[in-house]
């Protein structure tokens, strides 16, 4: 077979294939037989083996997946994918249209309803006609680039046909598209079918492996996995249900339900029933309906998705800063079943708190198996009076969590003893053996060993987390995997590590091994050393100091030069100190008169030192009758701070700082430079997407120069930083007359 001949024929074979691919996993109408399509199949194969030239990325024979991934890399989406607002009620629906209407006075609406498919959402990216990024939702902003992944399902085209080429497209679809220079980004859901889900753990169990416990959390694990030859072996599908980003000439329609037709001509799998509704009463009915055949579809559905069909409507009602005010998810209630709870087991969290878990009779419940389900708490327990051997009701929330919603006392034993949480532990931690305490804050018990194996991860994921130290690479199975091996105990034996066992470290198993790799640990090496030179807020607040988060934490490093300060902060010791004292003062007035006046000049004294040093302000309240402060933290901060640093713990991470040789950089400044800062005495709100900052950076700089960052808008609100799909912040900075900027004129007024 001549060149010439051999790219004719691979160019048929292409065609033919994508043809058949797309009657049997889009349509579900095969046109010819398995062995048929092996046949087209493997000639293709070896076309490609002999004529290596003719291979091509939207080529059948790369789905099934090339070299595993070392790391999924993150993607920012052109467009923020938001997630849906939801309700359980109808009547709730009723006002969610009464809603819409009113920001829409005297116009006409009408909706559409389709399934909420129980999967995984993404987003796939065409350029040109091809697949180009197919990502996670992430964050909303910005996903793991999981392109490989996505490849390996059939029913993800590789190429969109614009032209009226291949399976079942139109002829005239060149009318909407001139590929060239074109963007086109659709969203969806990647999902297991019910039977691909029986069959994959059937499979898993025959092998001896734990089953998954539900279609959706194996659709998750399945686009996690790194290597894309194990994703190709899994029944995963999907389903688009709308547009992100369209670029270029591309002329689409403009209502959901033709957008929806139009998609499935570009050979995209699309909702299997959709409803197009006039009014509120048949958007009512359209959900009983599919709330009757959903146990038909082929796949696991939680709610039904109610969209405003019009594009143009949707610009007009636009968004809030979380989600669309034109589309809300109806939940369906949450199924039920009865069954007999066999034990209670209890599981070990980051901080040390233990969770109780019950272990169930396996019972069928809304499309998954159940064998555990969460108790919550000790407390939760004693208000059920759930005893280990009764018959329990449980129910997924949401369709997604299992729970113990109540016991069924008529069917209980006559010698089932009441729960004791400690006594079913014998006063130890399940997986250290250490001594465990009730936490009466919190209402929990936790485990005290800080060197508890199972507190090791969560610590040292917190620690690395963007917010934090920002330690690439290092969290998920990296992080199990260095507490596993014992190459980190506590998140500070990360700078201790060496680049020879980081790169060597294996992320699998024995049996199918997956080693890190020296361009990874190297990354991580890097980030680690970085991470010393961190400031002091990012470092009190990766320590997990209990009620220290991200504001407390920049507002005690403003006031501190370093974290041996802190620790011994005179600053903190007042506040408590004040806060007694004031406690202690009626009842002083009242018994020992004679004192009364050297207290209050004691509280006196002390508020002055606070006001002077800026960590106090006075207080604006009419009501006060003595003259009163407002501090930078309150009372129980400040409690928490100075306890966590005084015990054995925080005694021990500042002298491993010390060896280490870390010193966090102070970001404390006079009071004289603070009101010369640009932004100083000003407050900013933050509402949309910015072009190129994320909202942390935006705040970091706003802080940095003396600004504050409000989470609402109010009359004293200085300035509202805007971006794209701003909400309801901005409307009411509208009405407020207060300065709206964007990102542009933000980054002139920080020079």
């Amino acid at each position: 077979m001549t060149q010439a001949e051999a790219t004719k024929r691979h160019a048929q074979l292409v065609e033919e294939i994508r043809g058949h691919d797309h009657a049997y996993h889009v349509e579900a109408k095969p046109k010819i037989s398995d062995r048929e399509y092996d046949r087209l199949y493997h000639e293709l194969l070896d076309l490609e083996r002999n004529f290596p030239e003719l291979v091509a990325p939207d080529s059948p024979s790369q789905r099934v997946g090339g070299e595993p991934l070392k790391v999924f890399k993150p993607v920012r989406h052109l467009l923020p994918m938001l997630s849906l607002d939801n309700t359980y009620s109808q009547d709730e629906v009723r006002d969610f249209v009464k809603r819409v209407q009113k920001l829409l006075p005297d116009e006409v609406l009408d909706w559409s309803v389709e399934p909420k498919v129980d999967g995984v959402a993404m987003s796939l990216r065409y350029e040109n006609e091809r697949l180009a990024i197919g990502a996670t939702r992430g964050d909303g902003t910005t996903g793991d680039d999981i392109t490989a992944n996505l490849r390996t399902i059939r029913s993800v085209p590789l190429r969109i046909h614009l032209s009226g080429k291949g399976g079942g497209m139109q002829k005239k679809q060149k009318e909407f598209f001139d590929s060239a220079g074109s963007t086109l980004e659709v969203r969806g859901e990647v999902y297991l079918t019910k039977t691909g889900f029986e069959k994959l753990n059937a499979e898993r169990q025959a092998a001896g492996e734990e089953a998954f416990a539900n279609p959706r959390n194996a659709a998750a694990g399945s686009l996690k996995q790194l290597d894309p030859r194990l994703v190709a072996k899994r029944p995963l599908d999907v389903v688009v249900y709308g547009l992100g980003k369209v670029e270029g000439a591309i002329t689409h329609p403009h209502t959901h339900t033709e957008v929806l037709a139009w998609l499935k001509t570009l050979g995209f799998k699309t909702p299997q029933c959709v409803w197009h509704c006039h009014s509120a009463d048949e958007l009512i009915a359209a959900i009983n309906e599919l709330d009757r055949i959903r146990k038909n579809l082929p796949y696991e559905t939680d709610g039904a998705v109610i969209k405003l069909n019009s594009s143009a409507q949707r610009d007009r009602v636009g968004f809030t800063a979380k989600a669309p005010r034109w589309a809300i998810a109806y939940k369906y209630a949450a199924e039920r079943a009865e069954t007999k709870l066999r034990d209670i087991t209890i599981q070990v969290g980051r901080t040390g708190a233990l969770t109780p878990v019950a272990e169930l009779e396996p019972v069928f419940l809304a499309g998954s198996t159940i064998s555990r389900a969460t108790l919550h708490n000790e407390d939760e327990i004693r208000r059920k009076d759930i005893r280990i051997g009764d018959m329990v009701v449980i129910e997924k929330a949401g369709e997604v969590i299992p729970a113990v919603v109540g016991v069924v006392e008529a069917k209980r034993r006559r010698d089932a003893a009441p729960f004791d949480f400690a006594k079913h532990l014998h006063g130890q931690c399940p997986v250290c053996g250490g001594p465990i305490s009730r936490d009466p804050k919190y209402v929990v018990w936790r485990c005290e060993n800080l060197q508890c194996p199972a507190q090791a991860t969560r610590r040292l994921e917190f620690f690395t987390a963007r917010g934090a130290l920002d330690i690439e690479s290092v969290g998920g199975i990296v992080a199990d995997k260095l507490v596993e091996r014992s190459l980190v105990r506590e998140p500070l034996d990360l700078f201790e590590l060496r680049l020879e066992a980081l790169a060597t470290l294996n992320l699998g198993n024995e049996e199918s091994p997956r080693i890190f790799g020296e361009k990874n640990a190297t990354k991580a090496i890097h980030a680690i050393e970085r991470a010393r030179t961190f400031p002091l807020s990012r470092w009190l607040f990766g320590l997990a100091i209990p009620d220290v988060g991200k504001t407390t934490a920049q507002d005690l490093a403003k006031f501190h030069d370093t974290i041996k300060d802190v620790a011994k902060s005179p600053l903190l010791a007042d506040i408590l100190s004040y806060h007694e004292k004031q406690s202690a003062l009626p009842g002083v007035r009242r018994e020992k008169p004679e004192r009364y006046e050297r207290l209050k000049m004691e509280i006196a004294e002390i508020r002055g030192r606070l006001i002077e040093s800026h960590f106090a302000a006075r207080s604006k309240s009419k009501a006060d009758k003595e003259p009163g402060i407002v501090t930078k933290v309150g009372p129980v901060v400040a409690k928490s701070v100075l306890d966590f640093f005084a015990s054995e713990k925080g005694g021990k991470i500042l002298r491993r700082m010390k060896e280490l040789g870390i010193e966090p950089s102070s970001e404390k400044i006079s009071a004289a430079k603070a009101a010369t800062l640009p932004f100083a005495g000003k407050v900013f709100v933050l509402t949309g997407t910015l072009p190129t900052m994320t909202r942390e950076e935006a705040s970091a700089k706003i802080e940095a120069f003396g600004g504050k960052v409000s989470g609402s808008v109010s009359g004293n609100t200085d300035f509202v930083l805007a971006g794209a799909e701003a909400g309801s912040k901005l409307e009411k900075a509208q009405k407020l007359g207060v300065k709206i900027v964007d990102e542009s004129e933000f980054l002139k007024m920080c020079r």
